[in-house]
């Protein structure tokens, strides 16, 4: 590996489109592991838009990240703990959950841990 490694999710390594065009996940490869980039559409909701590619009932993907831009709410299976995050909000958040956009701007998200195999058909 070199001392520095610059990258551009817009030159991604794969890009995986969510259901009905709600948007896609940019994903790059590195030798740490998978680092994505969502972009959550208005309207994009996991159990419609990427639960028919996960093949789950829920996400169980483990998610540690940063949300850029827009609105995500996350609801979890068990105990029905829920939260929402912005702008400049630090998440984790554990397998079983549910999530979706909140207003009409699209919700931008990286993603240090669970978007190695989130959206990819099962």
């Amino acid at each position: 590996m070199t001392g520095i490694v610059r990258r551009s999710f817009d030159s991604a390594d794969e890009t995986r489109p969510f259901e009905d065009g709600k948007g896609r996940l940019d994903l790059l490869s590195t030798e740490r592991g998978a680092v994505g980039r969502a972009v959550f559409e208005p309207g994009w909701q996991w159990s419609k838009h990427v639960k028919p590619l996960a093949g789950t009932d829920s996400c169980m993907a483990s998610h540690v990240g940063y949300v850029v831009s827009g609105r995500l709410h996350v609801v979890m299976d068990e105990g029905g703990q829920e939260d929402e995050f912005g702008p400049g909000d630090f998440m984790e958040v554990t397998p079983g959950h549910d999530a979706w956009v909140v207003g009409d701007e699209p919700c931008v998200a990286l993603d240090w841990v669970g978007f190695g195999d989130y959206a990819k058909s099962s």
